[in-house]
C-alpha cells in the first residue's frame, strides 16, 4: 500500500458550488444591509474562508459584526445553498482511478467540517475518501487552508514528501506550501491559471481528467 496522500479542496475542485455560495452571500448582504458587490466580486469569495472575504470587502465590520454576517450567511446556506452544487464532470472517475492506483485521498476544505461532511454524503463520495476535514464551526480557531491541511495531515498520518494539495485558488497553493507539500492547481474552478502560477503552484491542470497524471507526477 502506498503512503502517498492526495488532499482535495472541495468548492471549485470537487464541485461547482457557485450558485449556492453566491446566493448565500447575497442573502447575507441583504440581511446585514451591506453594500452589494459585483458578480465578479462575489465569485472571489469561493475558496477562502468567510472571515477572510468579509474582512476584505467589509473592513468596517468589527469582530461581532463579522460573526453576525456569518450567522446570516449560514441561515440561507444550511437551508438551501449547501446543495446548490454539481460535481465536476470526470471528478468521480479521477478519484476512483487514484484509489485504484493505491493513493490515499482526503478532503481539506476551508468550509466548516460539518458542512463538508454533509456534501460528501449528499454526493455519495464517502467511499472515495479516507478522511473529510474542514474548518472549525466557529470560523476562528481553524479557518486558514494552512491550518486545515495541517489538521488533515495529522489525522491521515500523511508524509510531507508524498503528499499533494489540489485546489483552484491561491489559498490552496499557499496552504500546501505552508505545510511543505507539493501543490497542483486546477483552472476549471474559480481561480485562473495566472492566480495559481503567481501563488507558486508546482503544476497546473485544466480538467479533472488530468488530476491522476498531475498527482502522480508530484507525489514523489
Amino acid at each position: 500500500m502506498t503512503d502517498k496522500t492526495i488532499f482535495f479542496d472541495f468548492d471549485g475542485t470537487i464541485a461547482d458550488s457557485e450558485r449556492g455560495i453566491v446566493d448565500s452571500i447575497k442573502y447575507m448582504v441583504r440581511q446585514r444591509r451591506l453594500k452589494p458587490l459585483t458578480d465578479a466580486q462575489y465569485r472571489t469569495w469561493i475558496g477562502p474562508s468567510l472571515t477572510y472575504s468579509i474582512n476584505q470587502f467589509y473592513p468596517e465590520l468589527d469582530a461581532a459584526g463579522v460573526d453576525r454576517a456569518i450567522e446570516s450567511y449560514r441561515v440561507y446556506y444550511e437551508a438551501r445553498g449547501i446543495f446548490e452544487a454539481d460535481l465536476y464532470r470526470g471528478i468521480t472517475d479521477s478519484l476512483q482511478a487514484l484509489r485504484a492506483d493505491g493513493f490515499h485521498t482526503a478532503v481539506a476544505s476551508s468550509k466548516p467540517e460539518a458542512m463538508v461532511v454533509r456534501l460528501v454524503d449528499h454526493f455519495d463520495l464517502g467511499p472515495l475518501f479516507d478522511g473529510v476535514y474542514g474548518a472549525s464551526m466557529d470560523e476562528h480557531t481553524r479557518v486558514k487552508k494552512a491550518d486545515v491541511l495541517a489538521y488533515a495531515m495529522r489525522n491521515q498520518h500523511a508524509l510531507q514528501d508524498h503528499s499533494v494539495m489540489i485546489g483552484d485558488r491561491f489559498t490552496d497553493i499557499k496552504g500546501g506550501q505552508a505545510n511543505g507539500v507539493k501543490t497542483l492547481g486546477v483552472t476549471y474552478g474559480f481561480g485562473d491559471r495566472q492566480e495559481l502560477v503567481d501563488a507558486g503552484a508546482n503544476k497546473v491542470v485544466d480538467h479533472p481528467t488530468q488530476l491522476v497524471a498531475g498527482s502522480s507526477a508530484l507525489a514523489g
